[in-house]
């Protein structure tokens, strides 16, 4: 039998190139080594979005590009977190177990206060717990991960020994999957690729606002007139064509290195590699999209099928509990 992945990623909406070659490409690669349990984590999102208006159109626009990307109903599992309640029940016991000194540590939570400091609520103190919860309901036993999230999963793995510590093996200890997230850095060249900070390039953009999105990116900065010889190794997009032009790339570095090619000419063809790439995986998203409720079925099975393991295992821990 497989071993069980699960992963989690909160509702942004239309997904981008940073989430794309940050994980979902990843997610697609997994389902035919793992079970693969992948959720949209709407209730994680509460603890930082106070304006839930446009929660279910993210949610929607979210599961239309993970299928449009490849990821696939009747390999994985695909839900909505709180389509699952028993991890919300799971969340309560796991935090009668869990020190409150080892939430308040954790680095994540000291930045969410600097950065929400009007909206210091119970749920961004807890938020490890639910994490745990999602990955322990379903008895997953890998996490796919960048190195920068270890931290967090080896507090759930902390959780989970205490837990089995106190009421006896109950739940496997889950083992991170080390993948290579690149970290994409958005056109502004600085900070990672963000819809927030909108340095971003969305999969499902037609071809001419691709390029439009890519005119605008910052290239190198002491490259100023088209005859100066340019540094592409400090240069985002020339990191980009590493990912989309990648037999072309080498040549692409030294034209520009020449100033046989100038930053223009770099863009353009970066915004041609990008929507040759993309071409397949617009044409099956406009294909899902004209039958919206396609998506609704898949997250309702996926629902169903993750709750037939939640309940078996929420049982379970009341159980070795004594609460029944």
């Amino acid at each position: 039998m497989k071993r069980r992945v699960f992963s989690g990623a909160r509702p942004t909406g239309r997904q981008h190139l940073g989430n794309y070659l940050g994980a979902i490409q990843n997610y697609v690669a997994l389902q035919d080594e793992y079970q693969c349990i992948y959720c949209i984590v709407d209730i994680h999102a509460l603890t930082s979005l106070e304006d839930t208006s446009q929660l279910q159109e993210n949610i929607h626009e979210m599961v239309l590009d993970w299928l449009a990307a490849g990821l696939d109903p009747k390999k994985s599992i695909l839900f909505v977190q709180s389509h699952v309640p028993e991890v919300m029940e799971l969340h309560t016991l796991l935090g009668m177990t869990t020190p409150l000194g080892w939430l308040l540590r954790v680095p994540t939570f000291k930045e969410k206060v600097k950065l929400q400091p009007h909206n210091v609520n119970y749920g961004l103190v807890g938020y490890p717990v639910l994490m745990t919860a999602d990955i322990v309901l379903y008895k997953a036993e890998v996490v796919p991960v960048g190195e920068d999230q270890l931290p967090h999963l080896e507090l759930a793995r902390e959780i989970v020994r205490r837990f089995n510590n106190i009421f006896g093996d109950t739940f496997p200890e889950p083992q991170a999957k080390l993948t290579p997230f690149p970290m994409v850095l958005g056109l502004d060249g600085k900070e990672k690729m963000s819809k927030q900070l909108d340095n971003h390039i969305e999969l499902a953009l037609s071809p001419e606002e691709t390029l439009e999105r890519v005119m605008t990116a910052v290239t190198d900065p002491a490259r100023r007139y088209r005859h100066d010889p340019g540094h592409p190794e400090v240069c985002n997009i020339y990191r980009l064509q590493q990912y989309f032009n990648e037999f072309k790339s080498g040549g692409i570095a030294e034209q520009c290195r020449r100033a046989q090619i100038g930053c223009v000419e770099c863009k353009e063809l970066l915004a041609d590699a990008i929507n040759t790439m993309l071409q397949p995986f617009r044409q099956r998203r406009a294909a899902i999209a004209a039958e919206p409720q396609y998506v609704t079925d898949v997250l309702a099975d996926g629902a169903r099928r993750a709750r037939l393991i939640a309940r078996r295992t929420l049982k379970e821990v009341k159980q070795r509990m004594g609460l029944i």
